[in-house]
């Protein structure tokens, strides 16, 4: 298998060397040149590690790190001039699994590489069980983001999966607001009243395409209750 690496370097000459160095230990590599958009590089070549640093135009690397965090595990290590505690702080905070310091060595770089692919990807992965939650033949697979019902499966968005889990979990209980915010988002503070009911109602209209109607209602004053009044057929 060729694992892939994706830098997002704004130092053309650092990022094309980088590329040839990587590319001589047989990965496959990219070189992010959509700054305003890192994500639709991202989506476009999915790589396995992202190289990444922290003085980026239009954003910094940590907004990108955590854009990446929210639908991916992949290891991302910061490469960076910054060697500020802060800094290296801040990286790790926002989910990075690691960070190198401008100038560096080629070789450390590749080690580092190697380490967190073997970590991830290869002989010191631990096997764990896929997790699936059912209630009343629905069935959540969480990591897969799919939920499937009588035979007929779609595929969610991570933040319907997310809700999906919670109202299943929880259910027949009712889930507060509060909850439901802090498992969707890091920081309530910025999120606006409305966001949460618009993903609600995004899940409860990705339920009616399985045929099922009216799958999560209001509680006044509360917040939102899986309501199950279907039956496996």
């Amino acid at each position: 298998m060729k694992y892939r690496i994706m830098i997002i370097e704004d130092d053309i000459s650092i990022a094309e060397l980088l590329s040839s160095h990587i590319e001589k230990y047989g990965y496959e590599s990219m070189i992010v040149d959509n700054f305003e958009n890192v994500m639709l590089n991202y989506h476009e070549f999915q790589p396995h590690l992202v190289l990444i640093d922290i003085n980026l135009p239009k954003y910094d690397g940590y907004v990108w790190c955590k854009e990446i965090r929210k639908i991916s595990t992949c290891p991302i290590i910061f490469i960076t001039a910054r060697e500020g505690k802060m800094d290296q702080i801040m990286a790790l905070e926002n989910g990075a699994d690691d960070y190198i310091t401008k100038p560096f060595f080629y070789e450390i770089v590749i080690a580092k590489i190697k380490s967190h692919i073997r970590r991830c990807y290869g002989i010191y992965v631990t096997p764990i069980q896929e997790r699936k939650i059912e209630l009343n033949g629905l069935i959540l697979y969480p990591e897969r983001l799919e939920i499937t019902f009588n035979k007929n499966k779609i595929i969610l968005t991570k933040k319907e999966a997310i809700l999906a889990e919670v109202f299943m979990k929880k259910y027949p209980n009712v889930v507060s607001r509060e909850i439901l915010l802090n498992k969707l988002w890091d920081d309530i503070n910025f999120v606006e009243e409305n966001t949460l009911n618009v993903n609600v109602t995004r899940l409860r209209k990705r339920l009616i395409e399985l045929s099922i109607e009216n799958a999560i209602e209001p509680v006044r004053g509360i917040g939102y209750r899986l309501n199950i009044t279907w039956r496996n057929e």
